[in-house]
């Protein structure tokens, strides 16, 4: 009797996170249905090559062209993650593998603090202090004028934004990493710094991918903080101190309009799909890498 109860609890735990598991992947699906018909006049009315190559926005003209928007998109993110990857890197090597467990106990706080901070914080730090090093130090430093509202101020803004959670990430990631290994390492005569480099980080390299993945995928989605700072310029940036409009930036900067015209809606909820494209496919893409690696 009694194994029969377990037997029907086990049943009954099983099929419910079956069901948990299918209403969370249609709840994808239906997110992606819903852009995609949204999309639909946007896409009746102009090819999905010219929407995606044109760079021209004036939606007054009936221009839609997304080029700028994805390029800043890719931009912006891809210099915060060169600025946080090996600053985040090293601090949790440092952290978990060089420092004292009590200023581990000091840094954990101020970490989980960081982290929950509201993006619009970010966002007025960037405005009074890296703006103005831009404007005021960077652009002189190079020969040329700039307001200080560019591509790598919106890019150091996101990558503090992001630092927290990789460093906490990584850091639980080196710390599940078996001791044993660093002993048989240390044992063999290897010093501290090749065990981290050979061992360690060879040992948590999926998981560093996977932190990456999470790390990008929240950069890539992250809207107030570089609103304020990236200068919203529909153009391709041609250097770090050019303007940029990032796909979030522009859903949040001209949802409250999308009334006044016909296809601005359409073409809101179309950029909107392009980054849940963008995110879905990173996403995918990274774990089939991770596959492989682990294999």
């Amino acid at each position: 009797m009694v194994d029969n109860f377990r037997i029907f609890k086990d049943r009954v735990a099983s099929g419910v996170m079956v069901v948990f598991m299918t209403l969370s992947l249609l709840l994808v699906v239906a997110m992606a249905i819903g852009l995609w018909l949204k999309s639909s006049d946007i896409l009746a009315e102009h090819s999905l090559w010219d929407l995606l190559t044109a760079s021209e926005w004036k939606p007054m003209r009936n221009q839609f062209g997304f080029l700028a928007f994805i390029v800043g998109t890719f931009y912006v993110t891809g210099v915060a993650i060169l600025i946080a990857l090996p600053t985040s890197l090293l601090m949790a090597v440092m952290l978990t593998e060089y420092s004292r467990s009590a200023v581990r106990r000091f840094i954990y706080p101020l970490l989980d603090i960081l982290a929950s901070l509201p993006s619009v914080i970010f966002g007025v730090w960037g405005t009074l202090v890296v703006v103005p090093i831009a404007s005021d130090w960077l652009g002189p430093m190079v020969g040329t004028s700039t307001s200080g509202y560019t591509l790598l101020s919106g890019a150091v803004v996101l990558s503090v934004m992001i630092l927290p959670l990789l460093v906490s990430l990584f850091m639980e990631i080196f710390d599940n990493v078996s001791g044993e290994l660093r002993e048989s390492s240390l044992a063999l005569g290897a010093t501290r710094w090749q065990t981290t480099k050979h061992v360690v980080l060879r040992a948590a390299l999926p998981g560093i991918i996977a932190s990456t993945v999470l790390a990008i995928s929240r950069a890539l989605g992250e809207t107030i903080a570089v609103l304020m700072v990236c200068g919203n310029l529909a153009i391709i940036p041609g250097s770090l101190l050019d303007a940029c409009y990032p796909i979030p930036a522009l859903i949040a900067n001209n949802y409250g309009e999308m009334l006044s015209l016909p296809l601005y809606e359409s073409a809101l909820m179309f950029a909107a799909f392009i980054l849940f494209f963008v995110v879905l496919f990173f996403n995918l893409g990274a774990r089939v890498y991770l596959k492989s690696v682990k294999k």
